[in-house]
């Protein structure tokens, strides 16, 4: 399961059992911190995840800026929280290429808006699978 995490709304992802695909789950709208790793944690748990990967948001020269320490204690108290292994894994741009697909797709509005956390966690995990492929 992967993990977009934003100030409002963060995006669920998953795989498939062979690791292959990833598939957006849903959003979770929850600003309150405590409260959000809970509903992250319900979802582990919902979806049977073995693994949770949580995006890290590094600036573009590679350095870790306040939201990405935001992120790096999120991901340790659902680790803590939840018992399973959580991994940070770099989402760069993830966004962005989300945005892309949508603009690709024609989705407006609300829809947009409630589906682009969602694809960028989608992102975050199609990447996450490459990477522990190779």
């Amino acid at each position: 399961m992967s993990v977009d995490l934003g100030l409002a709304r963060t995006g669920i992802a998953v795989s498939d059992a062979g690791e292959s695909f990833a598939f957006p789950k849903c959003v979770i709208a929850e600003k309150d911190g405590e409260q959000l790793i809970e509903k992250i944690c319900d979802a582990a748990s919902e979806y049977k995840a073995e693994r949770i990967v949580v995006g890290l948001p590094k600036n573009m020269d590679g350095t870790l800026g306040e939201r990405a320490k935001t992120c790096e204690k999120i991901s340790h108290k659902i680790a803590e929280k939840s018992g399973i292994e959580t991994v940070l894994f770099d989402e760069r741009c993830t966004t962005v290429s989300a945005h892309t697909y949508l603009n690709i797709n024609d989705v407006r509005g609300k829809k947009r808006k409630s589906t682009v956390d969602a694809v960028a966690a989608t992102i975050i995990l199609e990447d996450y699978l490459r990477w522990i492929k190779k």
